[in-house]
């Protein structure tokens, strides 16, 4: 999210695993786990995890039904001890183990919280037990290709923004998204100036206003200045 307040920039970054490259980056608040963690200014203005017990239960259900995944928390992303089926979780892991930030944590250890998680599905797994048993406080997102992220119910990117666009007392008509994934929808109905990255899930093209680069060939710094925002 952008917004220009007058002389006053405010760019929030929806991301829990930040390298420490990024975070040394002078933004001026973190928006994490689709809404459910606000940070502004060396201050937490909302945080939501699920419960400890609700967590424990969850984690102990995707090892009964086989399902594979990764846990968002505040402190770290949380992956299984022994190596993963899939391939791309298996890679994700070591690359966070990698990182200085030192962000990957055991799931095992069930002593912690988290606010959302990602799971992938493969014939090994009993993946309509387990979104039954998620289905009453848990929105299940189709990423496809097996990966399905599992988000808080009455929580989103929208709800984030919106919390901060209050806070701050900005008019939404000065709000500016940026986004690529289905996890972006509720941000995009709701925000006026709305942006796809160059490479994005079809579902946001109705909702786009203006499709910019991709990540990589600086979408984002070329639709900041298309827009006139710098």
């Amino acid at each position: 999210m952008y917004s220009e307040r007058g002389n006053i920039q405010l760019l929030i970054w929806e991301c829990r695993s930040l390298s420490p490259e990024l975070r040394g980056l002078p933004f001026d608040g973190f928006l994490c786990g689709c809404g459910t963690y606000l940070y502004y200014h060396n201050q937490i203005l909302l945080e939501h995890p699920i419960s400890y017990e609700r967590g424990l239960a969850i984690i102990e259900k995707m090892e009964e039904c086989r399902m594979e995944g990764v846990l968002e928390g505040a402190e770290a992303l949380y992956y299984k001890e022994e190596a993963y089926r899939c391939r791309v979780l298996e890679q994700e892991r070591e690359r966070m183990k990698n990182l200085s930030a030192g962000k990957a944590a055991v799931m095992e250890k069930k002593d912690f919280q988290y606010d959302k998680f990602m799971v992938y599905v493969d014939e090994q797994s009993d993946a309509e037990t387990f979104f039954v048993f998620l289905e009453d406080d848990m929105e299940i997102l189709d990423y496809k290709n097996g990966f399905f992220e599992c988000v808080q119910k009455d929580y989103s990117k929208a709800t984030g923004i919106d919390f901060f666009r209050n806070y701050l007392q900005i008019p939404l008509e000065q709000v500016y998204v940026f986004g690529d994934s289905c996890n972006d929808e509720s941000m995009f109905a709701y925000a006026k100036h709305t942006i796809a990255m160059g490479k994005h899930d079809k579902k946001l093209d109705l909702m786009t206003e203006y499709v910019t680069d991709t990540v990589e060939n600086d979408g984002i710094y070329k639709a900041l200045v298309h827009y006139g925002l710098i």
